[in-house]
Parts: structure tokens; sequence; C-alpha cells
């Protein structure tokens, strides 16, 4: 039985006590145990807050950003090795398993990229300097200084490697060291990295750290000069915003939760165009790549009411072709969800979207005979598509996170802003259009409560980037109901690891303070 260690104080630590398990969610075989009881987390901290910050801050931005470009190599180079554990203990397709394993390495070689141009000063400067006076003898001038913190990562089960990366890239470059704690029931491929770094030394000691197991007592540790990142449910995110020390202490917080995400279909798409072709293709990505198990996944789609029956039609045939089984296949195209639990609330959740005014159009349960799988085992759900009501207020109040999303119909531009609105805040809308009108008019009605908005269009058709694809170039994140953090849209993520300081003072002698320093 393989046990997977935690990475803290500079070395691989094995915590004691009754262990979580990490299984295979096609076979439901065991893979995997790990604990956390034991870890001294005050020791942790404070030796990623001693040794690895000083570290950290010795180096310049580009000197940071050399390590970032060896640990994005290290991780393509076993690449292969990461997919196969993607597929084993998350219920990837090797397609999906891709997605997270690329993802890492490509926003680590993006912040990589950002280092470079950052160049070699160890601080920025935000904005022109400010005369103060009648003359120029007493200036003003804002710059950004590293923390002298930590920042503790604590990321969902869905992306457990791009998860990692990400939040990881932006407080390395930015000079804070990092905790990073992975969902325990997907660990396996973020402990595999986490070996790599330290075999390779890609980091200095204490850069770095990693808990394979609950975090204990690590969040009582956390005060004014550190950062708390975590991606999940919206529950967990403001039970840790509320901690007695994080609020005492205003520790920076940044919260990805939950999150509606909508695709808009507008009434001037007609069926057989591209736009229309191209909305399809989004939609029924969404619904199947990693059995809908992303954050920035298409739970509502708005059509016209007009179009309503051609849409249905089309994605029906289209999500229910897709076949279901062991990913490790090369025909399947729908793997497992995670977890045991989890299964159990995508199933619970279809059942309430129904009982709440939603009817059924495929899927709705398990699947009966998911490819290449023994008897019942497994924690798999059936691609689903939804429609609802105009009565059913549920869809716009609850996520289901997993295979599965829902048809709206609307009437009017008026109607159909007011009812996106309603999901209380997005990480990312797309509106499919060649209206450039409506799509003026829609977009003023909903940019205010979403962290991106995707425009589909004829023009852009052969070239559309997913709105599921998070790009290391633009924010990730959305008000309200989405957690109100936003990460990454690169020199922008690292704000929340830097402070901003008003030098103020005699004009020359700022002036040679951020001499050389990158302004931003």
């Amino acid at each position: 039985m393989k046990k997977l260690g935690s990475l803290v104080s500079g070395a691989w630590v094995e915590g004691k006590g009754k262990p979580a398990q990490l299984v295979n969610p096609t076979t439901e075989e065991v893979l995997a145990e790990t604990s956390t009881d034991g870890v001294d987390m005050a020791a942790a901290y404070a030796f990623a807050r001693d040794r690895g910050g000083p570290a950290l801050r010795a180096l310049t931005f580009k000197e940071r950003g050399a390590l970032l470009r060896k640990f994005s190599r290290a991780i393509h180079e076993k690449r292969d090795e990461l997919i196969g554990l993607g597929v084993q203990n998350a219920g990837n397709t090797r397609s999906d398993a891709k997605f997270d394993v690329d993802g890492a390495s490509l926003t680590l070689a993006a912040y990589a990229d950002v280092a470079e141009e950052l160049g070699d000063t160890k601080m920025l400067v935000d904005g022109d300097p400010i005369n103060l006076g009648r003359s120029s003898k007493l200036t003003g001038q804002h710059a950004y200084f590293p923390l002298h913190g930590v920042a503790v990562h604590i990321n969902a089960f869905n992306f457990p490697a791009w998860g990692l990366a990400e939040k990881a890239a932006v407080a390395l470059l930015a000079g804070v060291p990092v905790i990073s704690k992975p969902a325990t029931s997907t660990a396996l491929m973020a402990h595999r990295i986490m070996e790599l770094a330290h075999e390779q030394q890609l980091l200095p000691a204490g850069a770095l750290s990693f808990l394979a197991g609950a975090t204990g007592n690590l969040v009582d540790q956390l005060g004014g000069q550190d950062v708390l990142a975590f991606t999940g449910s919206g529950g967990t995110g403001a039970m840790l915003r509320g901690m007695k020390n994080v609020v005492e202490h205003a520790v920076r917080v940044n919260i990805e939760a939950d999150s509606l995400n909508a695709a808009i279909l507008g009434p001037d798409v007609e069926s057989g165009t591209d736009t229309f072709d191209l909305f399809l293709k989004d939609v029924v990505r969404d619904v199947t790549q990693k059995a809908g198990q992303k954050c920035t996944a298409i739970r509502r789609v708005f059509v016209p009411r007009e179009r309503l029956e051609a849409v249905r039609e089309a994605l029906a045939e289209r999500i229910g072709e897709a076949k279901v089984g062991d990913p490790s296949r090369e025909d399947v195209v729908v793997g497992p969800v995670a977890t045991k639990k989890q299964q159990a609330d995508v199933l619970a959740m279809i059942e309430r979207f129904v009982q709440g005014g939603c009817r059924a159009i495929v899927g709705g349960g398990k699947p009966k005979s998911p490819l290449g799988v023994d008897g019942d085992r497994g924690f798999f759900v059936a691609p689903t598509l939804l429609e609802a009501s105009d009565a059913a207020s549920v869809v716009h109040e609850h996520e289901i996170f997993g295979p599965c999303t829902t048809l709206i119909p609307y009437e009017s531009v008026d109607a159909l802003i007011a009812s996106v609105r309603r999901g209380g805040g997005g990480l990312v809308a797309s509106l499919y259009s060649d209206d450039k009108k409506l799509v003026r008019e829609v977009v003023y009605g909903i940019a205010s409560s979403h962290g991106r908005l995707v425009l589909g269009s004829e023009k852009s058709a052969g070239s559309a980037i997913p709105p599921g694809t998070v790009m290391a170039q633009l924010v990730h994140g959305g008000p309200g109901r989405a957690g109100g953090g936003e990460e990454l849209g690169g020199f922008r993520g690292m704000e929340l690891y830097l402070q901003r300081v008003a030098l103020q003072g005699y004009g020359p002698l700022v002036a040679s303070l951020v001499d050389g320093a990158r302004r931003v």
C-alpha cells in the first residue's frame, strides 16, 4: 500500500493515526493512504516563513521566473506518468488528464514569461511619480514589495496539477513561500509533482511545502503578512474567511467558489451556422470534459424560446452519444466523478432539480452499462441534459457539479439579463451572437456579475478558445457566489501577495529607491 507523505520543514513526513484512503473511482480499488495527524503545522509554517521567504526575496523576479521555468519543464518531462495518475486516481480520460497536466506546466511557463518582463529587480513601481509641492523636491511614488509571510493554498479535487501550479506560480514569482494542500481524494498527481520538485531541488528549501491531508491547525498560524487562497464550496470558503485569527489579523483571503456559469445563444443565431455550431460544441464539451467537474463548466444554457426545440434536439443527440465508462479506454468520453460522495451529491442534486420544476431530456441518473466496468462498480453519472420550466428557480440557486447542464428558455433580452444575474455571480459566461447591438446590451447588462465574458461569433469560431479554459493571461474569479476573488491575469494575480506602499519624501531619494524597477 502506497503511503503519501507531506513535505514540510524541508523533509518528507508521514502522519500518524487513522489514514484517509485514495481510491480509483472506476474500480473502487484503494490506491494509497495518507494522514497529517502529528504533523507540526506551526513548525511547517515557521520554516516556510523564515527559510523559504528570505530565500525567495533574495532573488529578482527574473531569477524566480527561471525557477518556474525549470518547474514547468520538470512537469512536462513526466507528462505521461502524471496523465496516468489522473486516469487512475481522478477518473480522468487521457484527454481530461492532459488538460490538467498541460494547464499546470503552461501556467508555470506563462509566469516565467511574466518574470522576463518584470526583469532583474525585487520590487515594482505603480504609476508615475506624483509632485506633492510647488517644486519636484517633494515627491510621492507608489511601489509594490512582497509580503513577509506565507501563502496557504487549499485546492479542489478536480484539478490536482493545475490547481497547485496555478496558485503557486503567482505567489512564488511575487516572492512569497507556499504551503499547498490538495484535496486528499485526488492527491496522487499533486504528490508526484512535489516529489519531482524535491528530488530535483527546483526551489529553495521552504519555498514550496505540501500537505497530503487535513490542514489541522495550520490556518490558525496565519497573520497579517499571510495569504489564504481556497478553491471549493462556498460554505467552506465562508468558514475559512470567518475564522477568528483570519478576521482579527486581516489575513488576505482569496476564494473561488460555486459558480452557475451561463452560455447564451443570441436570437439572431440560426441552426447550421458557424456560431450555432460553436455554441453546441462548447456546451457539450463542458458537460463531458472532466465529467462536468470544472468550476468553469456551463451550468445554465439560455436559449431564445423560438430556438428551444432545435437546441434541445441537437444537444440531446450529442450528449446522449457520449460514451461513459473506464477512462483508460480510448473510446470513452466521460469517466466517473471523483468520489462516491460526489456521485451521491450529483445524483441527489439532479433529483432536486427535477422536483423543483426541471425535466430530464437525456440522462438523469446512473448509466446502465459503463464501458469496461465490472458490475455496479465505479462512481458514474450519466451525462444529463435538463430543461427548466419558467417556475424552476432551483437552477439559479444551486450547482450540479457533474456531467449536467440545464436549458432555460428566454423571451426578451431584458428577461435574459435579469435571469442570468439571478445566478448571483459567476466565473464566466459565454455569449454567442453576430448582432453587435445585442452583444453590447448583454455585456453591459451582465458584466458586473462575472469575472470573464467569452464572446463567440462567426468571425471567431475557427480560432475560439473554449470558455471553460482558464488562461494565465486573463483574470480567473468572480463576484458574489463565485467567491469574490481574482487569480491569474498576469501581474494582476500577484497583487494578492504584494504590499502597495506610498513612498513620500525628497524627490531624488525616492527616485533612487525605485531606480531600475519595472513600472506596472
